[in-house]
């Protein structure tokens, strides 16, 4: 979602600036998100329409105002701001102007939970949610079966989480069912959790356990990781019985393996050789 290059790299930038410096309480940042989701819906649909928005032939003035023409009487002035800050912009490819609106939606919603004080919680729930729906074909199928309405996949993700989940949860799980945009259900709630990750600047890292971590031990865990990394890092806990002995980490492509039985194969792997 953020692996942009060149003048996009620029212009994601800048817009996040303005995300960041954006007022308003949990609810109306929530809506924007929407708003933005919205957006992106409407130019993933029509290539004409994205193409006159990133027409280099036409001025960044024109451009956002063939934007305020469209959705003024649509979204938040605050919406029509932010879009029309976004096709005033430079973009390298068509694609990353569309790329850069959906980002912006998922990180208004982060700044949402941000508000409201749970964005430890958001970046739980997305996580947990994604490991339920991972291991439960079934509600897999429910959730990302195309043949049944979207509205209706919705309602079910919502009807699942609600008064289990916080508010902006329930939104971004909603767009996973909706418009993954070319990702799986649990791969969309994982890139969610991890713009989450890193407008706070911090790791997210994996932890298999065959029984469950207490504060105390979940603190030493995450201490110990920073030291070793040089940033703060997000623990996803999952406990696993196949671990034997220890725990198992697992950030990014790197993979931190104190379990008895890694030690095991190892010791068998010496003795063999």
């Amino acid at each position: 979602m953020t692996d942009v290059r060149g003048v996009s790299r620029s212009s994601l930038a800048s817009l996040r600036e303005q995300i960041a410096a954006l007022p308003g309480g949990s609810s109306d940042l929530i809506a924007l998100g929407g708003e933005l989701f919205a957006v992106t819906s409407l130019l993933d649909g029509q290539p004409s329409l994205r193409r006159a928005l990133t027409d280099p032939a036409r001025t960044p003035d024109e451009r956002a105002g063939l934007v305020a023409s469209l959705l003024r009487q649509h979204v938040s002035q605050a919406g029509v701001d932010l879009v029309s800050s976004a096709v005033s912009a430079q973009w390298s490819r068509v694609r990353d102007l569309v790329d850069a609106l959906e980002y912006l939606g998922v990180l208004t919603s982060v700044r949402a939970a941000e508000e409201a004080g749970s964005l430890d919680d958001l970046e739980d729930q997305l996580f947990r949610f994604a490991r339920l729906v991972q291991g439960d074909v079934a509600l897999a199928r429910a959730l990302t079966d195309r043949t049944i309405a979207s509205s209706r996949r919705a309602e079910l993700a919502r009807t699942l989480l609600q008064g289990k989940a916080a508010e902006v949860t329930v939104r971004l799980v909603e767009q996973a069912v909706v418009a993954p945009r070319g990702l799986s259900f649990t791969e969309a709630l994982d890139t969610y959790a991890k713009v989450a990750a890193e407008w706070r600047r911090r790791l997210v890292a994996t932890v298999y356990t065959a029984v469950a971590l207490g504060d105390a031990e979940r603190a030493r865990l995450a201490q110990a990781l920073r030291r070793q990394y040089g940033h703060d890092v997000h623990l996803n806990i999952l406990v696993d019985p196949g671990v034997i002995g220890g725990v198992r980490v697992e950030l990014g492509d790197e993979v931190v393996d104190g379990t008895i039985a890694s030690r095991l194969d190892e010791a068998r792997r010496r003795l063999a050789g």
